[in-house]
């Protein structure tokens, strides 16, 4: 798959991809790899996020709230007290959101690459 995106550059970014529908993680990650971004992951599982975490050097991050059932707020926890950037890249309304992430960067399924491509590069 070919993406034309802007002038947003990831470059020598190492961007960490929390997203448990398959389709839609590898996109992601063709599309952060086409403006030079490390990908990490894709991870799928509230677990693994948590290991990715814990073992990676990470720029940023893209999480997926929603991992199959589970929550993945402990991820954006662990990003949060280490000052990692992200955005959260999910189904889940605002409204939905505990009050400590409704601030957050944010996208809403479904959402433009090219959009979450700018977020990453801010």
């Amino acid at each position: 798959m070919l993406f034309r995106f802007g002038p947003e550059d990831l470059h020598e970014l190492r961007i960490l991809i929390v997203e448990d529908e398959y389709l839609l993680a590898a996109d992601l990650a063709e599309a952060m790899r086409a403006r030079g971004a490390e990908v990490i992951g894709p991870v799928g599982t509230l677990a693994e996020a948590m290991k990715a975490v814990e073992t990676n050097w990470i720029d940023r991050a893209v999480l997926d709230l929603d991992l199959g059932g589970e929550m993945s707020f402990a991820v954006a926890d662990r990003l949060e007290a280490a000052a990692i950037p992200y955005v959260i890249a999910s189904g889940c309304s605002a409204d939905s959101l505990p009050e400590r992430f409704r601030g957050k960067p944010r996208l809403e399924k479904p959402y433009r690459l090219e959009a979450l491509t700018r977020l990453m590069a801010a």
